[in-house]
């Protein structure tokens, strides 16, 4: 079967969606599968680096193309990035014959239409993989008006995507729901939520001594965010707990990524003169364990208006270190139902600054206290991801996807 992926990142980008979709590509080249992917050729978070235009990595074949790099300091910035990054992608995709099944992701926004619009023209099955869900997010973060033209297109841009789409994978029963009220057929949904990235991420005790070590703290207790800082994980109740918690010497916030709310966090710190805040960029994932196992007590944080929209990833791989995490975020959650050992909700400044102080007090370092989850391990979740796809390739007209079938439409 020949396979076209299409998202921004990919492999070696340390984005999440790279690593996902790199995890699937290889499964599928495995499998005997015929694999290209169309990716952007420059860094997710740095677009100063730039990867080659051409190159076949472990049988997939990657075709990397260009668009303009104004970055993420404003919103027509990224804007004009996606705008040029996806023209590009038009131009490309007109010279490439047709595939049994197309596959899009959501990085840059709606670039699901332009598959669905490529399955259109030339044939074969659209599969559309919902990492989160615009035009919904922009709409909660307040960057596009219910009513304005823009919004009105996008959301028309968005249905298309569904009814073209052969299957619909998402990540959670609320991001389903979205998608149900939207209008799309229950039927031809299938929920399967990320997996840990067991594989390369492992509890690393000797890479825990060398991170702490290496920012000067490795004596002291680690609240660690990691992962992407944009507006829909929202910092700022666990940042007034790390102001609130200034003179604890004892303690230090590490927040580990980037993204557009990463300089929120070093002027926050400047301003507030918090020597107990530390900012470290985005780690490969080579590194990841390192990074990962130096926390004490991880933070993950879901903005209340992003309840299916999107998904935190980053609790999966946590689980499966088997550290401790701490959940700041709205009471209906997928991050809720995995039951964290300590949570509180957005504005609830006072009960962080209670459960950070209680896990130092209990002593709890790295995994202590805490058992390892391997509920959503690499292997089960990327073969039950291939069964969705190998289905939505050979499905009948009305384009079901083994309906009612538990392996398929559940996890």
């Amino acid at each position: 079967m020949k396979i076209l992926l299409l998202n921004q990142t990919f492999y070696p980008d340390v984005a999440s969606t790279a690593q996902y979709l790199s995890d699937v590509a290889v499964e599928l080249v495995r499998g005997g599968h015929d694999v290209t992917v169309v990716c952007s050729r420059r860094a997710y978070d740095n677009p100063s680096e730039r990867y080659p235009p051409r190159e076949t990595w472990r049988g997939i074949e990657i075709r990397r193309i260009s668009g303009w790099a104004f970055g993420k300091k404003a919103r027509w910035r990224r804007a004009a990035d996606f705008g040029s990054y996806l023209t590009s992608c038009v131009v490309h995709l007109a010279r490439l014959p047709r595939f049994d099944l197309v596959v899009a992701l959501t990085s840059p926004p709606l670039i699901s239409w332009l598959g669905a619009l490529f399955t259109r023209v030339k044939g074969g099955r659209f599969l559309f993989w919902v990492m989160d869900l615009n035009p919904d997010e922009a709409l909660a973060a307040g960057w596009l008006r219910p009513n304005s033209w823009t919004t009105k297109l996008l959301q028309g841009m968005l249905r298309y995507s569904l009814n073209q789409a052969a299957s619909v994978v998402v990540l959670d029963r609320f991001m389903a729901k979205r998608i149900v009220d939207k209008g799309m057929d229950p039927q031809r949904i299938t929920i399967l939520p990320p997996w840990s990235q067991d594989h390369d991420v492992r509890y690393d005790p000797r890479g825990r001594q060398r991170f702490r070590k290496a920012l000067g703290i490795q004596e002291k207790h680690i609240v660690m965010y990691s992962g992407n800082h944009s507006p829909c994980h929202p910092l700022t109740t666990l940042l007034d707990a790390a102001r609130r918690l200034k003179e604890r010497r004892d303690i230090a916030f590490c927040f580990v990524g980037g993204g557009s709310e990463f300089r929120t966090v070093r002027s926050f710190a400047e301003q507030h003169n918090l020597d107990s805040i530390i900012t470290v960029p985005y780690q490969p994932l080579k590194e990841l364990s390192a990074s990962l196992s130096a926390a004490d007590l991880h933070v993950v944080v879901m903005g209340d208006a992003y309840v299916g929209i999107v998904h935190p990833c980053k609790v999966y791989n946590i689980r499966a270190l088997g550290i401790p995490y701490l959940y700041i975020g709205p009471a209906q959650s997928h991050v809720q139902e995995l039951d964290p050992m300590l949570s509180s909700r957005h504005g609830e400044v006072d009960a962080v600054v209670r459960h950070v102080q209680a896990a130092v007090a209990a002593g709890i370092t790295g995994r202590a206290g805490f058992h390892g989850a391997s509920d959503h391990g690499r292997d089960v979740l990327i073969a039950k991801m291939v069964t969705v796809f190998e289905r939505a390739a050979a499905s009948s007209s009305e384009r079901s996807v083994g309906a009612g079938d538990p392996a398929t439409t559940h996890l």
